[in-house]
């Protein structure tokens, strides 16, 4: 009978132990996790949108080492080419 009470004890103490973490530091935690979040999206937003010096004001310009390395890599990417036969049945 004793190690009945006792389980329903310990049971009791995990489920208000539970309780407590959902309710006290389980928002402490979102709140921070969500916040690190957002200053990392807002330091990527800044380093996105920032302007570069080198270029003046309305002047186009077209990365063409970039293009080179998207045509070098869909090349790659292709794989190889396997001819299929129809088989009649």
């Amino acid at each position: 009978m004793l190690n009945f009470f006792r389980t329903i004890l310990i049971i009791l103490l995990i489920i208000y132990g539970l309780k407590f973490v959902a309710r006290y530091i389980l928002p402490y935690v979102l709140t921070r996790a969500v916040k690190k979040a957002q200053q990392r999206a807002q330091q990527n937003q800044n380093t996105y949108n920032s302007p570069s010096e080198d270029i003046p004001l309305g002047e186009t310009v077209i990365d063409k080492s970039s293009l080179k390395n998207k045509a070098a890599q869909t090349k790659d990417d292709l794989g190889e080419y396997v001819d299929y036969e129809e088989v009649d049945s």
